[in-house]
């Protein structure tokens, strides 16, 4: 065998190794490379909700301590959980968490996502991905998943389900991870409130 025919050997069989690996990566790629507690959260891109939609990346909020919440209008669960939102962000907004609700209702459905907010009296940063990318890019199984990201960037914490987060155990991970005290709130109870339903207990449609 020459020397060019042992090289064109050696290529092929790189070749079919290369192969093999980007379709396992393909096949078992949650698997292999999960969306989880301790890993870098991915990048993300959805539109604000305004009559005119501002374009939003989570690269926008470099730096600072987010909740990333996957949530839907028809999500009965979501609704039972976003006034506990609401109060983590009326708390700890003004501290530095960024509190970013991503809609995956379906494209055209900025009106009815605009009446949720009004009729819910929600003040936080609410965006829209109808095209199921963030939900691929986070490997979400229903909604509503949530995600608390550090400022580095990195998953501190996963919630597949509804979540007390105005409970003391969430309002003291945040505070944690803003670097600020956690004052006791009014009418917490003694033991955890916080609700986790597994991934066959999430909302899905």
């Amino acid at each position: 065998m020459t020397m060019r025919q042992q090289w064109i050997v050696v290529l092929a069989i790189v070749g079919l190794l290369g192969g093999g690996l980007f379709a396992a990566t393909r096949l078992l790629g949650d698997e292999l490379f999960p969306v989880t507690v301790g890993s870098k959260a991915p990048e993300f891109a959805a539109a604000t909700v305004d009559a005119t939609p501002v374009p939003k990346t989570l690269a926008d909020f470099r730096g600072k301590v987010i909740l990333l919440n996957v949530w839907a209008t028809w999500c009965v669960p979501c609704v039972v959980e976003m006034p506990s939102i609401q109060k983590l962000h009326a708390e700890f907004a003004d501290r530095g968490l960024q509190v970013i609700a991503v809609s995956v209702d379906d494209a055209g459905a900025e009106e009815k996502i605009r009446s949720f907010l009004v009729e819910h009296r929600l003040t936080f940063l609410v965006l829209h991905e109808p095209s199921g990318a963030i939900q691929r890019a986070y490997q979400t199984t229903g909604v509503p998943e949530t995600f608390v990201i550090g400022a580095d960037g990195v998953i501190r914490k996963k919630v597949i389900g509804i979540s007390d987060w105005s409970s003391e155990a969430n309002r003291a991970l945040i505070a944690q991870l803003l670097g600020v005290p956690a004052e006791p709130a009014a009418g917490d109870a003694p033991a955890a409130s916080e609700v986790r339903i597994d991934t066959t207990g999430s909302a899905t449609r």
